[in-house]
């Protein structure tokens, strides 16, 4: 996904000041002031808020003074430059997976190994903001999906069962068609938006081919060569030699596939659900006519979804004030950190603390994902766990996706692409 898409991170920081003694408990000798560097982006500047009034409150010795900064490159650049110089916040948000290894986190990070700070956090996160072995940030938000949003009357009117295999959604298509609704819905004018039956498809690539990330990264593995890599490709194809999206979906925007998709006008988007609950302000159904399933596979046994992990929150390793740093980041990764975020920002996805819960009136996606993640049937995209990613992916899904490219080529395309950034990132083998 593109960085303006997925980047969700951290912010510009001014040095960490404390008044008093310092005492990080925020006993009587004195309060402490926390800085918090977050990105600007709108979901996470209201999360952060929620966070920090509720831990304030709770904890009146201790302040945090919350700063933004820009998203994409350009803040991570601002995270890389405020830790080489030491003059990081104390606390800041930054992504998970495969960006936070390029910031030498042993250096710059507070390691929280072991720490009670991460007694809630679900295990099965904990990889994403680790390195060699080792931990060092909490969840911020919700997890999100990568996969097919679905129009659920569509289904109930044509009887249709959620698909586990690609057979299945293929047949379910065919029956959507006939009954003159759009099965699938492409948005090509934001080319970021056809990558998704590739980036989605991860965790069948992973059921079917457990080392592909690792041989991926060392540049003994491709997607041109691996049959369950290069399907993605295959299925983009497929749709659209089957004639299955809109009539104009070369020229149509996210917000106007959204828009069909909960209209029923299309039943199938494949989409992150980050980008449902920004329309339920306007579209109150999109809350409950929305589901979600994870790209199927070949195997109704292994089915599961592909899941985008929440940003991290880390303690820069120049902070003053580690204990009371420590003592929101342990707020943060609580079941009460989750109730106060969920008063202010709809959940695009399940938490990945242990107790947490979404609110009853939770989007359905949200609810659909959740039921993944009870059930340990999911796996982190691929830029989670490699750092092998090239910047052409979209252009060259627009052309899989549009017939000008057979699948196989553009799989090749995308395999030649990444070349550029592995090199640049001196990995081993290329």
């Amino acid at each position: 996904m593109t960085g303006a898409v997925l980047a969700v991170l951290a912010m510009a920081a001014l040095s960490s000041c404390g008044s008093g003694s310092g005492t990080e408990s925020g006993g009587d000798a004195g309060a402490v002031t926390l800085q918090f560097l977050i990105d600007n982006s709108q979901a996470t500047v209201d999360t952060a808020k929620a966070l920090t009034d509720a831990f304030m409150k709770a904890n009146p010795t201790i302040k945090i003074e919350t700063e933004t900064r820009p998203g994409g490159s350009e803040g991570d650049n601002i995270i890389k430059t405020r830790l080489s110089t030491g003059d990081m916040s104390d606390v800041f948000w930054y992504n998970s997976g495969s960006l936070l290894q390029a910031l030498n986190p042993a250096q710059t990070m507070v390691d929280l190994t072991g720490d009670p700070v991460l007694a809630n956090v679900q295990k099965d996160f904990l990889p994403v903001v680790s390195q060699d072995g080792k931990a060092y940030g909490v969840p911020g938000g919700t997890a999100m999906g990568g996969g097919i949003l679905y129009n659920r009357k569509v289904y109930e009117q044509l009887k249709l069962e959620v698909p586990k295999t690609w057979a299945d959604f293929m047949a379910n298509n065919d029956k959507i068609k006939a009954a003159g609704v759009a099965p699938v819905i492409g948005t090509f004018k934001d080319t970021w938006t056809s990558q998704l039956f590739v980036l989605g498809d991860y965790y069948n690539v992973q059921a079917a081919v457990p080392d592909f990330a690792k041989n991926y990264t060392a540049n003994q593995a491709k997607f041109a060569t691996t049959p369950a890599a290069q399907a993605g490709f295959d299925h983009l194809a497929e749709v659209h030699s089957k004639n299955l999206m809109q009539e104009g979906f070369g020229s149509a925007t996210a917000d106007q596939g959204l828009k069909l998709l909960v209209d029923g006008k299309g039943a199938h988007y494949p989409m992150l659900s980050a980008q449902l609950p920004p329309l339920v302000a306007s579209l109150p159904q999109a809350a409950t006519d929305v589901g979600f399933f994870g790209i199927p596979g070949t195997d109704a046994a292994k089915n599961g979804a592909t899941i985008w992990e929440p940003a991290g929150i880390y303690i820069a390793k120049t902070s003053e004030h580690v204990d009371a740093a420590k003592k929101f980041l342990a707020f943060v990764a609580s079941p009460a950190g989750a109730e106060a975020t969920n008063k202010v920002v709809q959940p695009a996805g399940p938490y990945r603390i242990q107790g947490a819960k979404l609110p009853d009136d939770a989007i359905q996606v949200a609810k659909d994902l959740q039921v993944y993640v009870d059930e340990g049937r999911t796996a982190p995209a691929l830029e989670f766990v490699s750092p092998v990613k090239g910047p052409s992916l979209e252009q060259i899904t627009v052309a899989v996706g549009s017939g000008l490219t057979p699948a196989a080529e553009g799989a090749a395309q995308y395999d030649k692409d990444v070349e550029k950034q592995a090199k640049q990132l001196g990995l081993a083998g290329w």
